[in-house]
């Protein structure tokens, strides 16, 4: 027997209906398997639901994979696949592998020769990237910047003087908690001719996606805390 294929579902960016933003063709296929790893089982579940699962969702095997995982682990989590098991991973939100725990599962079966497939479905940095009209030929996505201010400061500056330097989209996200301390921060530091995109919601009914100077936000700063959000820097 032949080991089993790794799909990666991409999942809703937030409350969003599966048909809005899931082709069909993803949620038939997802509604085949029986075996799935996911960043947060409990949200799996209900996606699993809105795609209308026909089997019974306790009988599914859905397995935890997320940024606690040690990568000693992910041999066993695919067992199934090396059993000949076709096998979804889920992450929380968006595409699965892309700043995302998926990816250790995912480099794990190509090591192996699995056969890999990716489903369509929205990812939140291309979306915000394709509304900025920033540079969409030279662009980095840096996760998370740091949390101490110093440090956020720092890099901030790091970033900007990079994109000057490349001519370079410098794209970053913080927690929605703290995106009103970050916008804040950007405002003070980074150059008035500064491009600043702020992709706010994207998919939702409040989706807000604005390319202004740092000068022209100075003017009319955006609310954005507790709000999911990108930010994209291009400097001049």
């Amino acid at each position: 027997m032949g080991t089993g294929t790794l799909f990666l579902i991409p999942t809703t960016l937030g409350e969003s209906a599966l048909a809005a933003v899931i082709p069909q063709q993803v949620q038939q296929r997802v509604r085949t398997l029986d075996y799935f790893i996911a960043e947060n089982p409990k949200s799996a579940r209900a996606y699993l639901k809105q795609t209308g699962m026909m089997k019974p969702l306790q009988e599914l095997h859905i397995a935890t994979l997320n940024e606690h995982t040690p990568d000693e682990a992910v041999a066993g989590l695919a067992a199934p696949l090396l059993a000949g098991h076709d096998v979804g991973v889920m992450s929380e939100a968006g595409c699965p592998g892309v700043a995302d725990p998926g990816a250790k599962l995912v480099l794990y079966a190509q090591r192996h020769a699995m056969r890999v497939v990716p489903l369509v479905g929205p990812s939140s940095i291309l979306l915000a990237l394709m509304a900025s009209g920033l540079n969409g030929q030279r662009f980095t996505f840096h996760g998370y910047l740091p949390v101490a201010e110093g440090e956020r400061e720092k890099a901030l500056r790091e970033l900007e003087l990079q994109s000057r330097r490349l001519n370079q989209t410098q794209i970053f996200i913080e927690t929605p908690y703290r995106n009103q301390k970050l916008m804040q921060s950007i405002l003070e530091r980074c150059a008035a001719a500064t491009l600043l995109c702020v992709a706010a919601e994207l998919s939702l009914s409040g989706e807000d996606v604005r390319t202004m100077t740092v000068a022209e936000w100075r003017k009319n700063p955006p609310r954005l805390d507790r709000r999911p959000a990108l930010f994209l820097l291009l400097a001049a």
